[in-house]
């Protein structure tokens, strides 16, 4: 299917949400763009915007049709322009959309993502909202056309959907049960980015260390990292996110002794209570999280840990709220995001008693946030004097420009901002840095860096004669083990 009207029609994909939405983004743009639209630049009305949506937070409806009621007198004034909506909250509210903002002329869901092109031809050709969501996954998103926002680092998606039954997420409902890919077709991807000067890869799955239930090999996450550890010129693997329950030694072994797979664990807690996990369906408790910890620091003494977690469960009591405390005390995560529970529709946490005021919500947040900010300082600080390589990224430092620095992330996935010296790096390549300085979010190198110039560097320069990608928009919080050039996306509490 390509586009049938004579100049080639401008996109935009704007996203929401977690790691996964944005990987879903990748392949919508390949998806335009394969069908002949072309990305509409910076600032430029495009002809079709696409909303990719999550349904994880309890804004995420208002933020969605606020923008949809912003796009209106456009829509109104520009007889070609189309909207589409699709991600989790098309897949929660389907029909709703359209009826809440009738000028939206696609629907799509989590598992037909595949169907934008032909949706949006549809729409134009029969002057109608079209509405197309299915129960189960068509294909999996990988076998999709795919746009990548970076030269240098990518996300490879091992899985899809989720086993799980959390009490607080509605996730499950919307991506459906787990999916695995097999290990032969996601090594396949993994060389194929490598060939095209792909450095680091992240490997995605809504709870990624389930990867193998499908197949039925529960050792199969570690085989992979593993395999991983063999493809030539990867130079960094992360994954995300683990779920406690299923964090098993064999992967902790897998991360300590293969060389390209970074000493960084992202690991959701979600309550330091081992009452509330029960009440949350989590399947571990309070010990087995912290027991984890202990033995990935055991194999790693560098491993940089960070996690999501939820303030103000239903029934979340001072004590249960001071357990989560001393679990973030002893855990010495090195970043935490944090949020305050909202009450998704669908979910059981819904329905239940003891739903606990704002207020009171809002209270323990600030000072678990200020406890976390304390500690994320103090472990930055121990970075200071250290001499850390930095894979150059693009977009990291919002003040980059005017500092006269540069942005990157170390292996353990700290942020760096770096002097740039009279042999200024590329997006892409590695510099090594001497730390001189410490924030509770970053870490300051102005001294002398020494640069190695890379493939993924050489592929950066090459893509700066091609048209300039369009920019997602992110409106949540950032995300733990995203490649750089990616819009900052919301952690997902579904793991």
């Amino acid at each position: 299917m390509t586009v049938t009207e004579e100049s080639a029609r401008t996109y935009e994909v704007r996203t929401y949400g977690c790691q996964m939405n944005v990987h879903d983004s990748e392949r919508l743009s390949g998806l335009l763009e394969d069908a002949g639209y072309v990305a509409a630049s910076e600032g430029e009305a495009a002809d079709v915007v696409v909303f990719n949506t999550c349904a994880v937070r309890e804004n995420a409806d208002n933020r969605l049709y606020g923008n949809l009621g912003h796009l209106r007198p456009a829509k109104m004034s520009n007889p070609r322009m189309q909207i589409a909506v699709g991600g989790c909250l098309a897949q929660k509210d389907q029909g709703e959309i359209v009826r809440k903002a009738p000028w939206v002329d696609v629907v799509f869901g989590t598992h037909n993502l595949g169907a934008l092109p032909v949706l949006l031809e549809r729409a134009r050709i029969q002057g109608e909202a079209q509405v197309e969501l299915k129960e189960s996954l068509e294909v999996f998103p990988s076998t999709l056309p795919t746009k990548r926002e970076s030269a240098y680092a990518a996300w490879v998606a091992i899985s899809v959907g989720c086993n799980n039954t959390c009490t607080f997420c509605i996730v499950p409902s919307l991506r459906g049960k787990e999916k695995d890919r097999r290990p032969g077709d996601v090594l396949a991807e993994v060389q194929t980015l490598v060939d095209q000067g792909v450095l680091e890869v992240t490997l995605l799955g809504q709870n990624v260390n389930t990867y193998g239930v499908e197949f039925g090999d529960r050792l199969a996450f570690g085989k992979l990292l593993r395999a991983c550890g063999d493809i030539d010129g990867l130079e960094r693997v992360r994954f995300t996110s683990p779920h406690p329950a299923a964090f098993t030694d064999d992967v902790i072994a897998a991360m300590a002794e293969t060389p390209n797979v970074m000493h960084q664990l992202h690991m959701p807690l979600q309550s330091g209570s081992s009452r509330l996990l029960k009440e949350m369906r989590r399947s571990y408790r309070a010990e087995r999280y912290l027991g984890i910890i202990e033995r990935v620091r055991a194999a790693m003494p560098d491993a940089a840990i960070s996690t999501d977690i939820i303030v103000g469960f239903p029934g979340e009591t001072e004590e249960d709220f001071q357990a989560t405390l001393d679990v973030v005390r002893q855990s010495r995560f090195a970043n935490a995001f944090t949020f305050q529970y909202s009450i998704r529709p669908g979910t059981p946490a819904a329905t239940m008693d003891d739903q606990i005021p704002k207020k009171v919500v809002q209270e323990r947040y600030e000072r678990l946030v200020a406890l976390q900010e304390e500690i994320s300082w103090e472990e930055n600080r121990k970075q200071v004097g250290r001499t850390l390589e930095v894979l150059v990224a693009e977009g990291e430092g919002r003040k980059d420009d005017a500092t006269r620095r540069l942005s990157g992330r170390a292996a353990d996935n700290r942020l760096v901002h770096f002097a740039v010296g009279d042999h200024a790096p590329r997006p892409g390549d590695m510099v090594t840095a001497e730390i001189t300085y410490a924030a509770p979010h970053h870490l300051v190198a102005d001294g002398a860096v020494s640069v190695r110039r890379t493939r993924a560097g050489d592929a950066w320069e090459a893509r700066q004669g091609a048209p300039a990608p369009a920019k997602g928009v992110s409106l949540g919080m950032p995300t733990i083990g995203r490649p750089p050039s990616v819009p900052t996306a919301e952690a997902c509490s579904a793991s």
